[in-house]
């Protein structure tokens, strides 16, 4: 078996700014990877953590430090042996997903059958991401994807002033679904109370209200709506701690380190009847293309990072009415 494996850093503008409450995004540096054998080739694209001091040119020297051992092996034992030479993070996640990309061009079947479905894989609504800013910016944001189909609308919050901001999306988006992304920043609020304000203007889920460390500030929480884990769900590693103080959890295939960790979690954090979203990073459609297959049972989906780009590759995702619709 002769499997040759390479990796690059691409780079891609963002449409304006991205904002959270670490910072904003002009641009976002991808690690695509790619593998090849007989003729064949699998891609797999993934985006650093950035809260986790990961970069793209750090992930490409990770690949590069296991290329020999895995080019003796077929794509399914290199994929099954990657998960032990590599931690979680944007390099296996990369290469991951184009061993399984490979595997499923040389066995001349679809990726979602490989992957487990028992159906194709089907359009899925999905959140658009509210950047954070000043109310009525917001809620100018909001208006502008819901005019452009999106019913579903996450919010990026601070822990300052994120009644006034949901309020001004809820003025500017009325008719909208919306949940929220605290990035951890609650820790010094009342979270109950805060869950309640934000349930009253109309938010069905809230993400990682407090910091990693942090999560039996959860305890005792009487909320009207979900709380569910991010920064603290890596992988499934940390599925107890999650089901002792989340009602559910983000899946995002960066974090997870791949497709075959993703799909994992999921069927293990539904079997303790968590919560399931699926998310993602700023990303081309390449690196969207597995967690739409690891989304098919999400309660929410969260995959606009290609929307999110002034542009995305050829032949990519569409989003139309508000769905996530393949080329």
């Amino acid at each position: 078996m002769n499997l040759q494996i390479s990796a690059a850093v691409e780079r891609w503008p963002v449409a304006g700014q991205f904002v959270i409450a670490r910072g904003a995004k002009t641009h976002v540096d991808v690690l695509v990877a790619a593998a090849r054998c007989n003729g064949a080739i699998g891609m797999g694209e993934g985006t650093a953590i950035y809260y986790l001091q990961e970069t793209a040119e750090k992930g490409v020297s990770q690949i590069e430090g296991v290329m020999e051992v895995l080019s003796g092996l077929d794509p399914r034992a290199a994929r099954e042996a990657l998960q032990q030479l590599l931690p979680p993070g944007v390099a296996r996640n990369a290469l991951d997903c184009a061993l399984w990309d490979l595997e499923a061009s040389l066995a001349g079947k679809p990726l979602w059958q490989l992957a487990g479905l028992a159906t194709p894989p089907q359009p899925l609504q999905t959140a658009f991401t509210i950047s954070l800013g000043e109310p009525d910016v917001m809620e100018a944001d909001a208006a502008k994807a819901s005019a452009r189909g999106f019913g579903l609308l996450k919010l990026k919050l601070t822990g300052e002033g994120d009644r006034d901001r949901v309020a001004a999306v809820r003025r500017g988006a009325p008719m909208a679904r919306l949940i929220v992304d605290a990035n951890e920043s609650w820790g010094g609020l009342d979270i109950e109370a805060e869950a309640h304000a934000l349930a009253a203007l109309g938010v069905e889920m809230i993400e990682q209200p407090v910091a990693v460390g942090q999560e039996t500030l959860l305890d005792g929480v009487s909320a009207p709506v979900p709380f569910l884990a991010d920064e603290s769900c890596q992988s499934r590693a940390e599925l107890d701690l999650c089901a002792r103080h989340f009602d559910g959890i983000n899946i995002k295939l960066d974090k997870t380190g791949g497709l075959t960790e993703a799909l994992a979690l999921a069927r293990e954090a539904q079997a303790r009847d968590l919560k399931l979203m699926v998310g993602c990073m700023l990303s081309t459609s390449l690196g969207i293309a597995p967690a739409w297959l690891a989304a098919q049972g999400a309660i929410w989906v969260d995959l606009d990072g290609p929307a999110l780009l002034a542009r995305d590759r050829e032949d990519g995702f569409t989003f139309e009415g508000g769905k996530i619709i393949p080329a």
